[in-house]
């Protein structure tokens, strides 16, 4: 009989992985096929492509492609690969074009996909029909609130729909500015020796803060932060289809008056204090209170990670072998925000979640020790029970991973 990917006994209160899932590239093959290539991959925000002709180029899901707003305003992801040999015809990460020109044998598509250029045109026959080389597209392109996801399931519920409850999450980082949100320009790229689930695992975990970032809080509290810094209340939630998010206070009391970073200077208050009546007066009380006295970690399943606090931080990531993980991360700000805010969103970002701040090095170091002790496959299982059987789970217990877990499960072990 074939060991389970987990056990899950509601009864008993009792959660657990097999190790086997994080060290097998059968189970990456599979994955791939299951997982990746059957739900919405985040790909870009509208706002790294605002006019006619921006394009940003990426690898989305294991495939390179190019997201782009064509000459017509509309925007499309296209396969970046050439329909004569393969090659890709955008070698440039972002930009502006009119056109993609093959550097092969100069085939040339517009920015809306169509092949407008052939060499020596004359050489083909009649039965050379162009419409038939334009470049392809995924299966499904959706957009909501600015965030652009692709599919190749041309099946997939729409995106709305698969979003489930990690909508009205998603709405709360949108609703944060007046004119709308953009990315910042400039682009994280990083990567860690552990597989990818681990590195999901980590950013709505909890549990692990007062351990692996105690220097952070020691920094912190020596910077004038607040000394109970570390009493913070919250909860982990399932947000159905395997999104899930864990809320909570942030590290120094309300959002409005503490970061990842030392505490805001007072010249500061009073122009948060008037975002926060603004957003009061757009959706009242109880939401504004949840906007701006919690902060969020948001997974959209599979593998987008959104880090709602003062800087809020798009993270995409995808496995390159079983053991072996690329991770990219943007910064979300308001569109309308003083240089002042955005540099202080800026810093927050680059002090604990940016590649070389107090919180992700300390992360990826003790993720990729958990890859190399799976060596020792004597030690089967992984525990994921913490609050198992609270009735009301809190911020650093485990409902959150779990709710990962049973819809990867659910999707590996479907019947092809």
């Amino acid at each position: 009989m074939t060991t389970p990917f987990i056990i899950d006994d509601k009864q008993l209160g009792s959660f657990k992985v097999n190790r086997r899932v994080f060290t097998d590239p059968e189970i990456l093959r599979q994955e791939r096929l299951k997982i990746f290539d059957r739900t919405w991959i985040y790909a870009a925000h509208e706002s790294e492509i605002k006019a006619p002709g921006a394009f940003c180029a990426r690898m989305v899901a294991g495939r390179p492609v190019i997201v782009v707003r064509g000459d017509d305003g509309n925007v499309r992801v296209l396969l970046n690969t050439c329909t004569h040999r393969g090659v890709p015809v955008c070698r440039t990460a972002s930009g502006s074009a009119r056109s993609f020109r093959c550097p092969y044998h100069g085939w040339t598509f517009s920015n809306q996909g169509h092949l407008i250029g052939l060499p020596q045109a004359d050489a083909y026959s009649d039965a050379f029909n162009r419409d038939d080389f334009a470049l392809a597209s995924p299966p499904r392109v959706e957009i909501y609130r600015g965030f652009i996801f692709i599919s190749f399931d041309p099946n997939i519920e729409p995106l709305v729909e698969y979003l489930k409850d990690a909508k009205d999450y998603l709405d709360m980082v949108c609703d944060q500015s007046d004119t709308g949100m953009e990315v910042v320009a400039g682009t994280h790229f990083y990567c860690t020796r552990a597989n990818w689930k681990l590195v999901i695992e980590n950013n709505i975990d909890l549990y692990h803060v007062p351990t692996v970032h105690k220097r952070y809080f020691d920094y912190a509290i020596g910077a004038g932060g607040d000394s109970n810094t570390l009493r913070r209340i919250g909860r982990g939630l399932d947000l159905q289809n395997g999104h899930a998010a864990v809320e909570s206070t942030p590290p120094a009391g309300g959002r409005l008056v503490a970061h990842w970073g030392p505490p805001f200077p007072e010249s500061m208050r009073s122009d948060i204090e008037l975002r926060r009546r603004r957003i009061e007066e757009r959706f009242g009380r109880e939401r504004a209170d949840k906007m701006t006295q919690y902060n969020r970690n948001l997974i959209l399943f599979p593998n987008l990670i959104i880090n709602d606090a003062i800087s809020v931080v798009i993270r995409s990531s995808f496995p390159i072998s079983e053991d072996y993980v690329e991770i990219t991360a943007w910064a979300l700000a308001g569109a309308d925000e003083s240089a002042e805010d955005r540099q202080m969103r800026i810093d927050s970002f680059l002090t604990f979640l940016g590649p070389g701040g107090f919180g992700t090095p300390d992360d990826n170091e003790l993720l990729e020790s958990c890859q190399r002790a799976f060596a020792n496959k004597e030690v089967v299982w992984s525990d994921i029970s913490k609050g198992a059987k609270r009735e009301h789970p809190r911020h650093d217990d485990e409902l959150q991973v779990r709710a990962f877990w049973r819809r990867w499960n659910e999707l590996m072990t479907v019947s092809e």
